[in-house]
């Protein structure tokens, strides 16, 4: 079976005063379409250069980006970006914001009413018909997350791309906002790959987690299938052996890195370095 997005054996070297910099080596990952995927690692490890060059923010030096059969060698519609920290337009109330999306990509293919319509559409899926009117400044943290995921949501892309999006948000909120992520991707059964540093919000939320080595010439170091029925009640899962067990293989893998020495790693080693996952993670753009 063809992948729906192949990321083909990527790597990237950067210039530096002290000579070039290889971030990644030879990552090599092929997701099907409706898959969620997590990205978990120590910081550093260049879970954020993966996603940037998946939106094509950035060029591989090696290898490439291949979305239903086409390289990705720029942004595009087709892949929109959710970041920790809102990038809304704080001029602009929570309709226009996502409306300027909307706009954007279907002004000159749909009438004014079906992109009103879709606005709207999007806003309700993530609960904030209520606020329409509201600037950026009126809402909350967490509010201000579901307008970002309803402006990328309402542009229709192939893949979403979410880097570590709940990570400045309170527990209650960030739950709250799992949830609302799980009810939108079982409706839309659209392909997300996510960023996180959250060991339970990867086993929750995800299809597969990618777990990364540590940097600098980073790679895939595992992949873990997560084996478990949906809709996931994150209640009955806290007594579940299985989930239990997902669990502690990606603290497991996480701890045996930062427990060695600083020493670059092949993906088939099991061993690796780094140092521990940081509380959040600000978009490397």
């Amino acid at each position: 079976m063809n992948s729906y997005l192949n990321i083909d054996h990527i790597s990237i070297t950067f210039p530096t005063g002290k000579g070039p910099l290889n971030v990644l080596n030879s990552v090599n990952l092929k997701v099907q379409k409706g898959e969620f995927i997590s990205l978990i690692g120590h910081s550093g490890c260049g879970k954020s250069t993966v996603l940037n060059i998946v939106a094509g923010l950035l060029n591989a030096t090696e290898g490439g980006v291949i979305l239903e059969e086409k390289e990705v060698r720029e942004p595009g519609p087709d892949r929109a970006v959710v970041f920790q920290h809102h990038t809304l337009m704080p001029w602009l109330n929570v309709y226009d914001n996502v409306r300027l999306a909307v706009d954007q990509v279907f002004k000159k293919t749909w009438s004014k009413q079906k992109r009103d319509e879709w606005t709207r559409h999007n806003l309700e899926l993530v609960h904030m018909s209520h606020a329409l009117d509201r600037r950026p400044d009126e809402i909350s943290g967490g509010m201000k997350q579901r307008v970002g995921i309803a402006r990328a949501l309402a542009m229709e892309p192939k893949v979403l791309l979410m880097d570590e999006p709940f990570g400045a948000l309170d527990s209650l909120t960030r739950t709250h906002m799992q949830d609302s992520l799980m009810e939108i991707q079982a409706r839309l059964k659209n392909t997300v790959i996510m960023i996180t540093h959250d060991v339970d919000e990867a086993v929750l939320l995800s299809d597969r987690i990618i777990m990364m080595t540590n940097g600098p010439a980073a790679t895939i170091g595992e992949i873990l299938s997560i084996d478990l029925p949906r809709p996931r009640d994150r209640l009955a899962l806290a007594e579940d052996l299985k989930y239990n067990h997902y669990r502690a293989e990606v603290v497991k893998f996480l701890h045996e890195r930062h427990a060695q020495p600083d020493v670059p790693t092949p993906s088939s080693d099991k061993f690796g370095d780094g140092e521990e996952p940081a509380l959040s993670l600000v978009a490397n753009i």
